[in-house]
């Protein structure tokens, strides 16, 4: 069933790299068996083949106080196949990130509970706007100059705005991403749709679901397991829009 779950994420100087291997499967994740489709692109020409130069060149480079990466976790329709996935995550690329520098992977692990494939996108993407002027990667990152910005790195998009603006974008953002998943259902012949807001801006009044969280789940018995899963499945159906 199609459920609603954007989660937007910054993450700190030094832990680019280590994140673009975690959405990737690298390394100490390779072991993971739910990685099903990876891309990236509008990286500058340094590292336009090596997305990992540029997560590490960000590490590196990025100031002390500042976000080397934000990140757009979105889950996805279970009812789509693997293609139709794969489609709808460029779109949302194409939508969220424009022309920023970006690398996302789609996972597909089964739950433990109900034993449902959740479908999730991992986007990653510099909140730096490139200007078409050749920087070295030490530059890139620097302090934008909009006086001379041939002389300063790349603008930073968040930089400049209210709390206010910034909620705004989130509320837009997330809006956004709903209508995309629901457009794509639509053009594949599914009912389910997606809805950005909360239950009670919606009018329902129900509890969101309490996450349960992997050690929780491990000490319950299977028909405790069959039973929640039935729960979940009716009460997502109630509040499934139109």
């Amino acid at each position: 069933m199609a459920s609603i779950h954007h989660c937007i994420k910054s993450g700190k100087k030094g832990n680019a790299r280590r994140h673009s291997r975690y959405i990737g499967r690298e390394g100490s994740h390779s072991n993971r068996e739910d990685l099903i489709h990876t891309g990236y692109g509008n990286m500058p020409e340094w590292a336009k083949d090596n997305p990992a130069y540029f997560w590490s060149m960000a590490d590196k480079h990025e100031r002390a106080n500042g976000a080397a990466y934000r990140e757009h976790e979105v889950a996805l329709p279970n009812e789509l196949n693997t293609v139709q996935l794969i489609e709808l995550a460029e779109r949302l690329v194409r939508n969220l990130v424009g022309s920023k520098p970006y690398q996302y992977a789609i996972h597909a692990s089964e739950g433990s509970i109900g034993k449902i494939q959740n479908p999730h996108i991992h986007l990653m993407y510099s909140d730096r706007v490139p200007d078409g002027i050749d920087r070295a990667p030490n530059q890139t990152f620097s302090r934008f100059n909009p006086k001379r910005p041939e002389a300063g790195g790349w603008r930073k998009d968040s930089g400049g705005k209210t709390p206010l603006q910034l909620c705004q974008e989130v509320t837009a953002t997330r809006k956004l991403a709903a209508d995309i998943q629901n457009q794509v259902l639509a053009e594949y012949g599914h009912d389910a749709r997606v809805d950005h807001r909360s239950l009670r801006e919606r009018g329902i009044e129900r509890r969101a679901e309490r996450h349960l969280g992997p050690h929780f789940i491990e000490g319950m018995g299977d028909s405790e397991k069959a039973v929640y899963a039935v729960h979940r499945s009716a009460a997502a159906a109630d509040t499934r829009s139109p």
